[in-house]
């Protein structure tokens, strides 16, 4: 191969992997990518001989250290967020909203009016080494799948294991367990599964299977937040390969999505899916607006889902300035609150939505840096620690686990995780706690698990150093 063709075919690795081809150079790898993603064999030929393919390949060591990072940023954001969840959601009684100013200072009731008990301060949370990171919403979903994925040893899970799933590892109303809010409060009973999710378990108790878990006519409650949250990390499972991504978790998003919600919910896991291709040689901002609007390309452009994005992308772009980010929050309340825009009707803040539009000013104002992320998103008002730990997650995947401690000047950060906290029936994975699990041993389960994705679903190579993901070169 000589020298032109060689960065030919670079450049068109960029456009159809990355669209980053102003960053492409001439007899050198791949430039964008994750410093351990490169690109091999670009004049290879698919199994039919029709079509050239390169060959991206990823450092298993490195990314598990990339997932460490992912369940130790979704960890600090989820539990920095609830701090904040639903105390500001734009009614007469919970106005004004949190500024940049409110950091630091007193927590204030939810609208249901009461606080949290493990933090009456607005300030980032941590948990140190000896305390496990409790199980939440917003990350116990996920710890279910990767250990229905890892003990069937599948690379895409049916319905019918998703279903019995559900049953075995979360409670349902009737045998949930007693669980104090606060020391001196009295016991309540309590499940961890709230609005479309609760919805879903009903039904898949009565038998029902996802998809139809998630029509309107037997749940309601699909337009709520619930997928965007238990899903992303199957991006994770599938890097590079968005299609695969999508595929994989298509069931387990319609478990409780649809229409706009299910939309939303393939947003963060096209973009977790990306997260391997993203172009280190961009400033920072720049890498998480590529990968932002790499997800949008997945969305409807005539429904609101796209619209939102479009419209907070360019009061970002017309408002760069960190300091910013109020006056898109505030813009975002009134578009889609108050005047209900874009074909949007808000009646909940559960609701997809209003939270998407929300996470999306987060993102960009936070422009790549964690800490300042989970600050702005935690701060936004709504479901707060949602899109947040989202966030969180994601960032903690692109900064890797050494990243993110890092970030918060401590390598006393707690690495491991109490997923009996709100879900049961788990093995027990280290010695101290009923339920207790560490970050790199569900690390080293995600590898194996991605090990059978990139060789059944993505025809890919795999040995005991790295991945090899075919990704066709689009030629025209």
């Amino acid at each position: 191969m000589n020298k032109s063709t060689q960065g030919l075919n670079t450049m068109l690795m960029c456009f159809a992997l990355l669209g980053c081809s102003e960053h492409a150079k001439e007899d050198k790898s791949l430039q964008g990518g994750t410093d351990d993603t490169q690109v091999v064999a670009a004049q290879t030929e698919d199994e039919q001989g029709s079509q050239p393919v390169a060959f991206v390949e990823i450092d298993k060591q490195a990314y598990q250290q990339r997932l460490q990072g992912f369940w130790l940023g979704q960890s600090i954001a989820n539990w920095t967020g609830l701090i904040t969840e639903m105390d500001k959601v734009g009614t007469p009684e919970t106005m004004p909203f949190y500024t940049d100013q409110d950091w630091g200072s007193k927590d204030l009731p939810a609208m249901w009016g009461e606080g949290v008990p493990h933090s009456d301060v607005i300030d980032f949370y941590l948990e140190h080494e000896g305390v496990p990171w409790g199980a939440d919403d917003d990350t116990d979903i996920e710890y279910i799948y990767l250990h229905l994925h890892h003990q069937l040893q599948t690379a895409k899970l049916t319905a019918e294991q998703i279903k019995q799933g559900w049953l075995k590892h979360t409670y349902s109303e009737d045998d949930a367990p007693l669980f104090k809010k606060f020391a001196d409060s009295e016991p309540v009973k309590e499940n961890f599964l709230w609005e479309s999710n609760e919805r879903a378990r009903i039904l898949m108790a009565q038998g029902m299977l996802p998809p139809e878990t998630s029509e309107p006519k037997n749940n309601a409650k699909y337009m709520m937040i619930d997928a965007q949250l238990t899903t992303e990390f199957f991006g994770l499972l599938a890097p590079v390969n968005v299609a695969v991504a999508k595929d994989i978790a298509y069931l387990p998003i319609r478990v409780a999505a649809n229409h706009e919600s299910e939309q939303i919910a393939n947003f963060y896991v096209v973009m977790h899916s990306l997260a391997s291709s993203v172009d280190k040689g961009l400033p920072i901002a720049e890498q998480g607006i590529w990968l932002a609007t790499q997800a949008r390309k997945h969305l409807k452009d005539n429904d609101y889902p796209a619209k939102m994005f479009d419209f907070v992308l360019a009061h970002y772009r017309n408002n760069p300035d960190k300091q910013n980010w109020e006056a898109t929050r505030d813009a975002v309340y009134q578009r889609y609150q108050i005047e209900q825009a874009d074909g949007y009707q808000y009646k909940d803040p559960f609701e997809a939505g209003i939270n998407y539009a929300a996470s999306l000013v987060s993102w960009f104002y936070g422009q790549g840096e964690i800490k300042r992320t989970i600050q702005i998103g935690s701060l936004s008002g709504w479901d707060s620690d949602n899109p947040t730990a989202t966030w969180g997650g994601l960032l903690g995947f692109l900064h890797g686990i050494d990243g993110v401690k890092s970030a918060f000047a401590s390598d006393n950060i707690s690495d491991t995780y109490w997923i009996h906290r709100t879900r049961r029936n788990f093995p027990d994975h280290t010695p101290t706690k009923d339920g207790e699990d560490s970050f790199a041993l569900m690390a080293e389960r995600m590898l194996s698990i991605i090990d059978l994705v990139v060789v059944e679903k993505m025809q890919g190579r795999s040995d005991a150093n790295k991945w090899q993901i075919p990704v066709a070169l689009n030629t025209k």
